[in-house]
Order: C-alpha cells, then sequence, then structure tokens
C-alpha cells in the first residue's frame, strides 16, 4: 500500500495531460485517519464517476458493539451514517470544478426507507464508504490541483465528519437504530397477534406529494388515530407499550369518500414492509413482510400462468391453466399478478380499485342479468377474495369506494372520514342484511392448487447486440437484460433505483440455480439466502456502492416480466 504522498506526487505528474493519465492514481493509499481504495477510474469527465472507497478501523471510530448488536441495528446504522456522508459531501465538497461531473463527490443517497445497502459496510474490524468522485479537466485537460484539493481537503474533512463519533452525537445514532428495531420487532409480531398491518397512533401519514415522499408538514396533518374496536397495544424494546390500529387478517375493507386518506392509508401499508428514518411520520406503520400491492399493467407479457381461478372459458378454447400472452389486458394483467404473487409466497394482498380493471373486480346484478355467466369467462375477485383467505391463508386490504357488494365478503369495514379511520363494520353487515342485491356469486368450486412453473435458463441472455453482457437499470422502473426491456412500472413497493440495478444483477446470479428442475420460488429463495448469507457483494465481480436490498417478491415480480421469458409448468 502506497502512502498518500505518492498519490500527490502522482496528482501533480499528470496534472495538465489528457483526461486518461488519471487512470496512474489506481490503487491504495494510506491516509492519516483511513485507507483510500481508488477502484475505477472514469474514462473521461462525462463518463460515470470514478469508484472510490475509504476504510476506516472500526477501533479507531468509537462506535461500540452495541451499534451492530444484530442485523436490525446493523443496517439502520450503516444507513445513518451513509445520510450523513452524503450531507457531509454537499456540505464539504465544492462539486463543480470543470466540465462533466468535474468536482463530484457523492454516495448513494438514501430516501424515507431504511434499506440494506453496499454504500456502507459495517463491521466488527472496518467502517468502509463507498462512493463516487467526478475527477476534475477542463477540456479534457486533468486538473491535478483541483483533485489535490479533493483528495486532501475536502474527503478528508468528508470522513472527519462521517465515520467518527467524535463528531456524531451518539444519541442521534441510538434514536436512528432504535426506530427501526422496534419496526422490525413490531413487524416480527403481527403474524402471532394475527395481524396484516399496524399504524400507530399518532403516526402522519400523508406525503408532501405524489413525487416528494418526505412527510407532509405539520401543521396540515391530522395525526392517525385508532379507533377502539381495532386498537391493539404492543410493547416494544425501545420505544416502550404503543397502541395503535391492528388489521386482522382475513378480508379488509377501506371505504370513504374521495380526498379523505383510504389511499393513504393503504400507501402507509404498501410501504410498512419498510422501516422508516425518525420523523417520517410512518416509523410504527408496518405490514407483514409478504404484503404484495396488486395493479392492472395493460399490455405486460406473461408466461404460462395459472389464472383460471379468475378467467376462464375463453374464446376458442384458449388455456388459462398455462396462460400466456405478449400483450394482456387489464384483467388478465390482474389475475396474472395475483396468480404470480402467491406462487412467489405472498401472504397479503393490497388492492386500489382507482388501479384494478373495472371487469375484475365487480359484475352487478344488472351486468349479471343481461350478460349471462357463460358468456363471462371473467370470475370477478368479490367472488374469490374470500376464498383466498380461507383456502390458501391469503389476506386482502382493498381500498374500494364505487361497489358496495364488497361489503358481503369484507370481515372488517373502514372508514376513512377526513383522515380518520372509523369501524363500520356492523353497519355494512346490516346494509347487506337489510338490501338484498340478488346479486348471485359466480365463483365455482375451490381455487384449487397452486401452479408452480420452472424457468427455462436459456431464456434468459444477459449478452447485448455486441456479445458483451449488458445488465443495466434505466431509473428505478425499469431494467435492460441483455437486448430485453423488463419493465417494472407497475410494481409499487420498489423506492429506490439501486433496488432496481441490484435486482438486474440479482437475474444473472439466479441463472446459476436454474437446473431445469427448481421452481422459480425455489431459484429466488437461494438468491435471498445468498443475499442474508454473504451481502450485497455477491452480485458483482468488484465492489460497488450503488445497490440496496430488494424483496424477493419484487425479485420474482421482475422475472415474471421478461418478455424472453420461458417457463414449464409443473404437473398436477
Amino acid at each position: 500500500m502506497e502512502n498518500s504522498k505518492k498519490l500527490g506526487e502522482i496528482l501533480s505528474r499528470i496534472d495538465g495531460r489528457g483526461f486518461k493519465a488519471y487512470k496512474d492514481i489506481k490503487g491504495r493509499y494510506g491516509f492519516k485517519s483511513f485507507t483510500l481504495f481508488i477502484d475505477h477510474v472514469q474514462g473521461d469527465p462525462y463518463s460515470n464517476p470514478s469508484r472510490i472507497r475509504v476504510r476506516v478501523q472500526r477501533s479507531r471510530t468509537g462506535f461500540g458493539p452495541e451499534l451492530t448488536s444484530n442485523p436490525s441495528r446493523t443496517i439502520a446504522f450503516c444507513d445513518f451514517l451513509t445520510r450523513r456522508f452524503y450531507r457531509n459531501c454537499q456540505r464539504f465538497a465544492k462539486q463543480e470544478r470543470g466540465i462533466g461531473k468535474s468536482g463530484l463527490v457523492t454516495i448513494d443517497r438514501p430516501q424515507q426507507e431504511i434499506l440494506e445497502r453496499s454504500a456502507m459496510v459495517v463491521d466488527q474490524h472496518h467502517v468502509e464508504a463507498r462512493f463516487f468522485m467526478g475527477l476534475p479537466a477542463f477540456g479534457r485537460k486533468i486538473s491535478g490541483r483541483n483533485a489535490r484539493v479533493m483528495f486532501f481537503d475536502e474527503l478528508p474533512r468528508i470522513v472527519d465528519h462521517s465515520m467518527f463519533l467524535s463528531s456524531l452525537d451518539l444519541n442521534e445514532i441510538r434514536g436512528h437504530i432504535e426506530v427501526a428495531e422496534d419496526a422490525d420487532l413490531l413487524r416480527y409480531k403481527l403474524d402471532s397477534l394475527g395481524l396484516v398491518g399496524f399504524v400507530a397512533d399518532g403516526s402522519l401519514l400523508p406525503r408532501a406529494s405524489g413525487i416528494d415522499s418526505r412527510p407532509l408538514g405539520k401543521g396540515t396533518v391530522v395525526p392517525f388515530s385508532s379507533p377502539e374496536s381495532f386498537r391493539v397495544t404492543v410493547d416494544l424494546p425501545n420505544r416502550g407499550e404503543v397502541a395503535g390500529l391492528g388489521i386482522p387478517k382475513g378480508v379488509t375493507l377501506i371505504l370513504g369518500g374521495g380526498y379523505h386518506g383510504k389511499s393513504t392509508l393503504l400507501s402507509a401499508l404498501e410501504l410498512g414492509v419498510y422501516n422508516h428514518v425518525p420523523g417520517d411520520g410512518r416509523e410504527l406503520a408496518v405490514s407483514t413482510p409478504g404484503t404484495f400491492k396488486i395493479r392492472a399493467a395493460d399490455g405486460r407479457s406473461i408466461e404460462k400462468t395459472d389464472i383460471s381461478p379468475f378467467i376462464n372459458n375463453l374464446p376458442f378454447g384458449k388455456d388459462t391453466k398455462a396462460f400466456s400472452t405478449a400483450n394482456a389486458s387489464g384483467s388478465t394483467s390482474q389475475a396474472a399478478a395475483i396468480s404470480e404473487a402467491m406462487e412467489a409466497g405472498a401472504t397479503t394482498l393490497l388492492l386500489d380499485e382507482d388501479t384494478c380493471a373495472t371487469n375484475f373486480m365487480v359484475r352487478d346484478v344488472l351486468m349479471q342479468q343481461l350478460v349471462a355467466k357463460e358468456n363471462e369467462p371473467i370470475t370477478p375477485f368479490v367472488d374469490r377474495v374470500k376464498q383466498l383467505h380461507r383456502e390458501r391463508g391469503i389476506s386482502t386490504v382493498l381500498v374500494m369506494g364505487g361497489s358496495g357488494d364488497y361489503f358481503a365478503v369484507a370481515d372488517q369495514v373502514i372508514q376513512m372520514t377526513n383522515y380518520a379511520p372509523l369501524d363500520v363494520s356492523e353497519k355494512a353487515r346490516t346494509i347487506v342484511e337489510t338490501h338484498d342485491t340478488g346479486r348471485r356469486n359466480e365463483a365455482g368450486g375451490e381455487l384449487g392448487k397452486i401452479r408452480l412453473r420452472i424457468p427455462v435458463k436459456k431464456s434468459f441472455n444477459p449478452s447485448g447486440r455486441e456479445g458483451r453482457q449488458r445488465i443495466k437499470n434505466q431509473g428505478d422502473r425499469a431494467i435492460v437484460f441483455g437486448n430485453t426491456l423488463i419493465d417494472l412500472w407497475d410494481l409499487e413497493q420498489i423506492v429506490h433505483t439501486s433496488q432496481t440495478r441490484a435486482m438486474g444483477r440479482a437475474i444473472f446470479h439466479a441463472m446459476q440455480y436454474m437446473d431445469g428442475k427448481r421452481t422459480l420460488k425455489q431459484v429466488i429463495a437461494r438468491v435471498d439466502k445468498d443475499l442474508d448469507e454473504q451481502g450485497l457483494d455477491i452480485l458483482m465481480p468488484f465492489v460497488v456502492g450503488d445497490h440496496a436490498r430488494f424483496r424477493p417478491l419484487e425479485l420474482a415480480a421482475a422475472i415474471n416480466r421478461m418478455r424472453t421469458l420461458r417457463m414449464i409448468q409443473q404437473q398436477d
């Protein structure tokens, strides 16, 4: 390992030369308080910035073992350090020093959710930050003088203020960790409490806007308050006793007038699979890990998925037990999404009527009278939702404002009025008992068993047109895999671009387990096990700092949306 003086000498020597001379600085250098790793040097000022790491001996940081005593604490602690590192990059780095990305110093930026990331790694020996630097240049000529400022002035200040306890508030660190630890334990308790979700009293659920996940200003938000009949009290290790709305297993209907908060509550449950930072307002709004949001997705591809519980007897005898299409309708896409989610292990389904196919959700009595069942291949969800829980143990939470037919199948009904939840379950049951609509249940027979599918490895080709591996993300809702674009626009529980980026690599990692015998669920389980045991670094042949952990359900959903996908359906 060279010392920092050597790096300074190289920067002086290459000052004013062509940009490619920056390649000479690649290597490892010892600084006073940290070790610097220059892992990859960008090809020109406009390329992706250079990949850099700094590593500090943990014994010198002042961070005690209690901060990483379990996985929940470790992830939250790394998240805290990542946020502080990002803030100090903005504080101490000038950011603009020439053309292109010259002067940029940044790390993978977290949002409101606390995710496991590759950006910061803490173990018993080291604390390591993985970040990016845009090496400075003017007119494609190296600015060695500015590079020296970045490496020898700005970077040490960023590290000293981000990776040592002496510059941080221990109580603030503990608060960040304890919020995540409480949420994880609460999420773990839900199943034994007979619940699929919990929202603590005092939670602030509305967001700043549809594109800003930060909380709406406190002065304009009604704090969440649970009705007595749904109130559950839990004891958490750090927060102590907490009361809130417990959503039982079964079929839960959320209704109310427009703009009264029903979709806001569903959204909190949708993202309750993740922990949130202190001050977010949703710190103790949690849902079970197997919670999955379902919506219609016109135009998506479907490969040998059994949608027969919902759609059958199609014209011309098209098979719906192994249904395939390159251009799904709203109803077939929604049926497939439910079947695929069940196959992947989902335990709770979330649906909002605003994003569902109307003809898939319900057929009212007037339509039943006009169009006979034998001429309608769709069995509406209203006639299957109860069976999902009774036969498969899968609960459903459904936002509905336009059809009272769901009253008859709901185990509990919550009405949102001015963002306050009210228990109207008994009232809904009374309405059903006193107003016989004459509607007939159109579900014939049981759901049957879940038909598992085996992915065909040959249908996965990560090579691009030039024969080179080509795997990358396009924002947070698309993956380029070889010459295939995997469109993830309907997967609303992806919250960060780094998750999508990691999923692209995980699909490639999954290919090693596709032996023609393992089902998709088994393949995904192997990938998840590898990530648990070895971390996100197994997804790449070199160290990167821009991957974040995703859920197995989203990885399965991404594979299901590959247009090249071929499956073999297991036989009965």
